[in-house]
């Protein structure tokens, strides 16, 4: 298999051979990591079952993530979900890259659609799977909005939205989530939403694709799914915790073949991540943090902030040149956005994630501001 390099690779090669200015202490917002501590409730929860590690983790998650699990969904969505709707899985990585190789694996010419710019896992789930990709671009023109083909839906097998999105930073609203349930089941795909920013709005809780297929009278999620994580909600990456939801029948064959995958959650770790997605209190607290960033980033740079996740989408003469300056200048690592997308997508863009606390955060700002605001990188 031939797989592209990792945006991280691409920028390491980028800034090879520059030396960035020492009158400034090295900083990054090129991943999205939050540099938060995790909450102290969930540590107790991993230190208080460490013994388990003398003990298999089921495949399946114990009982007790997955009532946590559930819990998340009736609190945080309405959604009253049992246990053939949902899987717990080792972070939500190994799902998006293994779950098309499952559900395409005996399909003789699959095609899988999927925004651009993206996550790259998709891409690389797209080469593992032999499928052929169609890309659903994110730009100006449409508000980065995903545009409905229905000539490519035809031909489709599996589509994956992702809204909040990654790195654009765009939301998609209920009505607009309805309509791609209703064309998943005309056209008969599977689309698969990438929900896990999906809890760092910054104004009005924003709905999953769950609650628009039951909106779009499909209770019973048929050829509907979601995917989340306690990454970014619970400031809690390390604790490799996701799940995936939705369409039982799909879910029960996707299980066995989990059962040969070996991914399974160790017990502390499960036992510290139920912690975590039974709670919402905690959420609420890094939500806020979040706010305030893109409260500072509007006053220092003069962006408006988007309606959820961390990410700034800063719109830059040279993307390439603009990441190189910043590096030597201001030693401020960014990512380009030409890295994350195809076909001339995200060029004349970075991504800034936003991921540290206020005072840090208007560090970082303040030193892209002298850049950005330059005439070179206005125009």
């Amino acid at each position: 298999m031939q797989f592209e390099a990792y945006p991280f690779e691409k920028l390491n090669q980028l800034l090879e051979g520059i030396t960035p200015s020492t009158d400034y202490t090295p900083m990054s917002l090129t991943i999205g990591e939050p540099q938060f501590a995790t909450p102290q409730f969930i540590l107790d929860a991993l230190h208080s079952h460490s013994a388990l590690l003398n003990k298999y983790p089921k495949t399946g998650g114990e009982s007790v993530l997955r009532e946590g699990m559930l819990q998340y969904l009736d609190n945080r969505f309405g959604l009253r979900l049992d246990n053939s709707q949902i899987i717990p899985t080792f972070g939500t990585r190994e799902v998006l890259f293994n779950f098309p190789q499952f559900l395409l694996h005996e399909v003789e010419a699959p095609v899988m659609l999927f925004p651009n710019p993206f996550y790259q896992i998709y891409e690389g789930a797209a080469r593992a799977s032999r499928a052929e990709v169609i890309y659903l671009t994110l730009d100006t023109t449409n508000g980065f909005q995903p545009q409905i083909d229905e000539e490519a839906l035809q031909r489709a097998h599996l589509v994956i939205l992702n809204t909040p999105n990654n790195p654009t930073a765009s939301t998609m609203t209920m009505e607009t989530l309805q309509t791609w349930v209703g064309l998943a089941l005309a056209y008969d795909f599977v689309l698969l939403n990438d929900e896990c920013y999906i809890d760092l709005y910054l104004d009005q809780p924003l709905p999953s694709l769950l609650n628009a297929s039951i909106e779009a009278g499909n209770p019973t999620f048929k050829n509907i799914l979601t995917i989340n994580s306690v990454s970014k909600r619970s400031s809690a990456p390390g604790l490799r915790s996701g799940f995936i939801a939705g369409d039982a029948e799909i879910l029960a064959r996707y299980m066995t073949y989990r059962t040969y995958v070996g991914c399974a959650s160790p017990l502390p770790l499960q036992y510290a991540a139920a912690a975590a997605w039974a709670d919402q209190t905690h959420v609420e607290v890094f939500r806020q943090k979040y706010v305030r960033n893109f409260e500072v980033a509007k006053e220092v740079l003069g962006v408006e902030p988007p309606q959820a996740t961390f990410y700034i989408w800063l719109e830059v003469e040279d993307e390439l040149t603009f990441t190189k300056a910043l590096y030597e200048q201001f030693n401020l690592k960014v990512l380009p956005g030409s890295f994350l997308g195809r076909e001339g997508v995200g060029r004349g863009y970075v991504r800034l994630a936003l991921v540290y606390g206020e005072a840090l955060t208007r560090e970082a700002l303040e030193r892209i501001a002298i850049l950005y605001k330059s005439t070179e990188q206005r125009g």
